[in-house]
């Protein structure tokens, strides 16, 4: 196996993954469909592209929380909302939730090395703008890692060695892993992406927790 590493660093961030009407919710970590989503945007994968989309649904997603971050709230007002109906609506409500400050090492693994060369070389040249989660939300630190391809290691080696992506909170850092034999169903797999109707499936992870190694040491 194979395996890249990247970062989602930003003062806010949002993983929705059972948002509906006037509540957007999110995950304490990124989801896959968020990661995926993500990658789709470097790579030019436009919504309605299932083909284009399906190699990458093969990818073992992992998680690892460098920093948990705080979960927050914010109301938002919007005037003129143009309904299903086509009728238009004079105000709407919404409560937005985000993750201020958070910071997440996420692990793509496959035994496909092209594949995950693909997308790293996207990631340092992106199609599209990434955001991790809504528009406005923006990375504070590049996505791709330079050291982040290793190649011959599993999720599980790569996030439990590679230094720690900020001070460290905790003696321990809480990792997310995809894994067939896991108790937990979270049903962010995506099969489509597409404006008409997008589709997702169940999948199974794991809750773990790791030692913290070394932090990366800054350069001068």
């Amino acid at each position: 196996m194979n395996t890249l590493l990247i970062r989602l660093s930003a003062p806010m961030q949002s993983w929705g993954t059972q948002s509906r009407f006037t509540m957007r919710d999110t995950g304490l970590e990124p989801s896959k469909s968020g990661v995926l989503g993500l990658l789709c945007a470097a790579l030019g994968i436009d919504r309605e592209d299932d083909d284009g989309l399906q190699p990458l649904t093969s990818l073992r997603v992992g998680v690892r929380v460098d920093r948990e971050g705080l979960l927050q709230v914010d109301y938002h007002t919007a005037k003129d909302v143009r309904m299903a109906n086509g009728k238009t609506k004079d105000t709407e409500l919404s409560n937005r939730y985000y993750l201020s400050n958070a910071v997440f090492l996420i692990g793509l693994e496959s035994e496909d090395l092209a594949l995950l060369e693909r997308v790293q070389a996207a990631l340092h040249k992106p199609v599209w703008a990434l955001f991790l989660g809504r528009k406005s939300f923006v990375p504070s630190e590049s996505i791709p890692l330079e050291d982040g391809l290793l190649k011959d290691e599993t999720l599980e080696q790569v996030l439990k060695s590679y230094p720690s992506l900020c001070k460290p909170e905790k003696k321990k850092l809480r990792v997310v892993l995809e894994d067939n034999s896991g108790s937990i169903v979270r049903t962010d797999q995506p099969l489509s992406f597409s404006r008409v109707g997008r589709k997702f499936a169940p999948r199974r992870v794991s809750v773990t927790f790791y030692d913290v190694p070394e932090p990366i040491k800054e350069t001068a």
